[in-house]
């Protein structure tokens, strides 16, 4: 079990923070980018399964720029407003705070980023634009389409669910045509959100396979 810790970003803004340390020696650090819903149950129980795997992980509550202690489910409702909160942030802002997370855990050594749906959005922008960083593992961010003409600086894994509805198979190609020497994965019958089993969009087998191929990443490139 993790614990809640307050950061501070360089502009001076305080913001919470999910800490989750391992048994021992940490391999490494990991920050873990939160979906629209807030650092939720699901993300702080993704966190201290990092932690377990060996690594400093830390979910930043990005969303305390907005709204201090955002957290929903995901129903109807919840995406509504998680979606309104994220429409308000500023990408020099949210690398504020990702800086200010990779701060708190570097001592542990190298540091990567992984997030999920606008967590893999953040992942990476990161990549472009948060030095420090050794590599990143974004999961389905419908936003990288959108900025695909970053330029990322660090070693790099997309993951996308092949029947995510908000995530066409055509972008998903863009993508990949775009950045041709980054691995990307496709997980057949897998759709938004596939790793969450908290969603009815959780897909087992593809969630397990992208958890393997993620540890891989990280062993390479972390520790």
């Amino acid at each position: 079990m993790g614990k809640l810790i307050e950061l501070n970003a360089a502009d001076g803004h305080s913001f919470a923070a999910y800490l989750a340390e391992p048994a021992g020696t940490a391999r490494g650090g990991l920050i873990v980018v939160q979906e629209i819903f807030g650092v939720n149950s699901h993300m702080r129980e993704v966190t201290d399964s990092f932690a377990a795997d060996g690594y400093l992980a830390i979910c930043p509550a990005y969303y305390d720029r907005v709204q201090r202690n955002f957290e929903v489910g995901y129903e109807p409702d919840d995406i509504k407003a998680g979606g309104a909160i994220r429409s308000q942030l500023k990408w020099d802002d949210v690398m504020a705070d990702t800086a200010a997370a990779l701060a708190r855990i570097k001592s542990a050594g190298k540091v990567g980023i992984t997030g999920y749906c606008w967590g893999g959005t953040v992942a990476w922008v990161a990549t472009a634009r948060a030095p420090g960083l050794a590599c990143a593992i974004p999961y389905y961010g419908g936003g990288i389409h959108d900025l695909i003409t970053e330029q990322p600086k660090i070693p790099v894994m997309f993951q996308f669910g092949g029947e995510d509805k908000g995530i066409p198979m055509e972008k998903v190609q863009a993508i990949a045509a775009a950045h041709p020497s980054i691995p990307l994965h496709v997980y057949p019958g897998a759709g938004h959100g596939f790793t969450c089993d908290h969603r009815g969009s959780y897909h087992a087998e593809s969630s397990k396979l992208a958890r393997e191929r993620t540890i891989e990443f990280l062993r390479k490139h972390v520790g």
